[in-house]
């Protein structure tokens, strides 16, 4: 483990919490903690080098398939995986083969990098998450025993308590707003070594309750416009990232957009 290393080179691989849903740009494009953690080491090192090979909706079994033997070939000095949790919230999960398959991750990307970096996503509270939440926890803790085996980082997001408030996630309820890509990007930044620039965990200010019918007619809209759709995705086998390209598929030198 090399704390506070001058690392010159950054992989991002998994699914929509990596590609950067819903920290959404003016132009249309998302853009996510692993873009501000990539813009924030190229401040310090010139020259420095980012891919980001995450799509959205991507299963464990895909992301090994599409992005793993890409990320290790570009034998990058730091590269995070995170990927499985969208196994966990189909209606049927092997998670015997989950393990297995992110073992398999892990096992190729540890040796082919300086430093390997996996996360304990972040988690809120809901009815539609409470029932998958015995799945994760057992996928975070074999992200423990992973790291530990393989000498990874892990990122603990899923014990904070600010990530968990609902005012951190988009209207979908699925994907983090802005502030908590950038709270996520200020974790890994310190857990790779790196001095605090501010405390990622501190709370918000005490929410205002909203109106019964108010968030009577929140819940309406979320479950017309996201979870029937999300739903009727898991049921068909189908995926929001279907045909979509890795979002930066190459390693090559980046600059943060507005540096």
């Amino acid at each position: 483990m090399e704390m506070n290393a001058n690392y010159t080179s950054f992989v991002a691989v998994g699914d929509s919490f990596t590609e950067g849903m819903s920290d959404l740009l003016p132009d249309g494009s998302y853009r996510g903690w692993a873009d501000l953690l990539a813009g924030r080491l190229a401040a310090h090192t010139p020259g420095f080098r980012y891919a980001n090979l995450a799509v959205r909706g991507k299963l464990i079994g895909q992301i090994v398939d599409e992005q793993v033997d890409v990320a290790a070939a570009m034998q990058a000095d730091v590269i995070t995986l995170v990927g499985g949790l969208n196994d966990t919230l189909r209606p049927k999960c092997d998670m015997g083969r989950v393990r297995g398959l992110l073992e398999e991750a892990v096992e190729k990307l540890a040796p082919s990098c300086r430093q390997l970096v996996l996360m304990r996503s972040p988690g809120r509270t809901g009815p539609v998450l409470e029932r998958f939440r015995p799945r994760m926890e057992e996928l975070f803790g074999f992200v423990d025993e992973l790291a530990a085996r393989h000498g990874a980082l892990v990122v603990d997001l899923y014990g904070s308590e600010v990530l968990a408030d609902q005012r951190m996630w988009d209207v979908d309820r699925l994907h983090l707003t802005a502030e908590g890509h950038r709270r996520v990007a200020e974790a890994v930044w310190q857990t790779l070594g790196h001095d605090a620039e501010d405390d990622w965990q501190s709370l918000l200010p005490p929410a205002v309750r909203t109106g019964w019918a108010a968030r009577r007619v929140g819940d309406l809209r979320f479950a017309r416009q996201y979870l029937g759709p999300w739903i009727g995705r898991r049921l068909t086998g189908r995926s929001s990232g279907d045909g979509r390209p890795a979002k930066r598929p190459e390693l090559l030198p980046y600059e943060a957009p507005g540096s």
